[in-house]
């Protein structure tokens, strides 16, 4: 007769009573809440959403609540930080602070035009390239090999040269043609490793459409993949704009936080000792630049389950009985019980509250009587067999009844 794996708590084996039925895992309250903020959860999200939303905050409502006009001259010349000037003046009385204010709004707009521009591009051309296939992929995927090989910089410096007065707008527009062929690429190759798939191929037997497909089966499927490229190229094109205003190539009468440090490297700020006037400018730039790099971090975590583990809290860990150790990824199962010594194992999985686990060495039979052991205290009957210490902490043991 096939064995049948029997568990029982201690004081089932003191009674002599019928091992436990198993009972479905009850889902604690607001599991699914949590599952729907896990993403918010993250540390690393969690801050980099907030410097992000701080910075948006500021490009709208910059302009308003600046104390001067960042163009405006005056008498204080080269003033450090002080009540009248948060954060000192320039060489001819301009208010460092108001300047930083009104050219958040400018590098904002620039990244986010860029990053919103290039992943469309991105996914109408590589979706429909892995999708569609045949000529059409050959086509496609020819058009983003043509724009892999075109270089965005020199680009804009000659479109700057022939149009004195670009703006920011021309530069995201030039940035978000340019920077569109790699998140095809990307899409392109995951899209081909779904088309086939079984909920794809249930779509397309049940008479979907193929743009239907494309739009409600394949791209919820790459939500990750878009997300993590739009971030990439805000990344890019804001160090792209900052980079292209500190060299003087696009118009410097436009503010923006790479304008400041032209106007700073132009007059030796750092040989005056003017600190303030290129520091505050080089501090919104990492920090904007750490605060995309921190969602994207985030947003690997969440798509991966096995990264999901490294944005807990060492508490959290420790409350898992999880030691993380360098080179190695600690997984952690959502919903799964705390240790201790106060829940037991079922054949199920699931766990009783309350009670106590199994001595070692004790033993229940296919009839719901309990035996000592004959080796002592650990030493299983023979036709027994012991498992491993469970993720929970319990330990279980399984009989034969033969």
């Amino acid at each position: 007769m096939t064995g049948i794996p029997v568990q029982m708590d201690h004081a089932q084996l003191d009674s002599g009573a019928e091992p436990l039925a198993p009972e479905a895992p009850v889902r604690r309250k607001g599991s699914r809440k949590k599952q729907k903020l896990l993403f918010l959860r993250n540390g690393k999200s969690f801050t980099g959403l907030a410097i992000l939303g701080f910075f948006a905050v500021l490009a709208v409502i910059g302009p308003w609540i600046a104390p001067y006009d960042p163009s405006a001259m005056s008498s204080d010349i080269l003033q450090p930080p002080s009540g009248a000037h948060w954060l000192g003046t320039t060489h001819v009385g301009q208010d460092v602070f108001s300047q930083i204010l009104v050219g958040t709004r400018g590098v904002m707009i620039v990244g986010f035009v860029a990053g919103i521009g290039a992943t469309l591009l991105s996914i109408l051309v590589g979706v429909s390239a892995g999708f569609l296939g045949g000529v059409s992929d050959e086509l496609l995927s020819s058009l983003s090999n043509i724009f892999l090989v075109i270089p965005a910089l020199p680009l804009i410096i000659i479109v700057a040269g022939q149009l004195p007065d670009a703006g920011g707008l021309t530069v995201a527009l030039i940035l978000a043609a340019t920077s569109w062929a790699w998140g095809a690429r990307i899409l392109r190759a995951q899209t081909l490793s779904l088309r086939r798939r079984d909920f794809v191929e249930a779509a397309r037997a049940n008479g979907e459409s193929t743009w239907r497909i494309v739009w409600f089966e394949t791209l919820p499927n790459l939500t990750a993949i878009m997300a993590s490229s739009f971030v990439g190229t805000v990344t890019f094109a804001i160090l792209m704009q900052t980079t292209l205003a500190f060299i003087g190539v696009t118009s410097i009468s436009d503010w923006n936080w790479g304008t400041i440090l032209f106007w700073a490297e132009q007059q030796q700020a750092l040989s005056r000792g003017a600190w303030w006037w290129f520091v505050p400018a080089g501090l919104c730039i990492a920090l904007l630049g750490m605060a995309l790099t921190l969602i994207n971090f985030g947003i690997d975590e969440f798509v991966n389950p096995r990264l999901r583990s490294t944005g807990a809290s060492p508490r959290a860990l420790r409350k898992r009985r999880i030691s993380p150790r360098i080179g190695f990824t600690a997984v952690v199962r959502e919903g799964a019980p705390a240790a201790g010594g106060t829940t037991t194992s079922r054949p199920d999985g699931a766990t009783r509250p309350g009670a106590s686990p199994a001595p070692t060495g004790a033993t229940a039979s296919g009839t719901g009587t309990s035996a000592p052991t004959t080796g002592g205290p650990g030493t299983p009957r023979p036709g027994t067999s012991r498992d491993d210490r469970d993720n929970d902490g319990t330990t279980t043991r399984k009989e034969s009844v033969r």
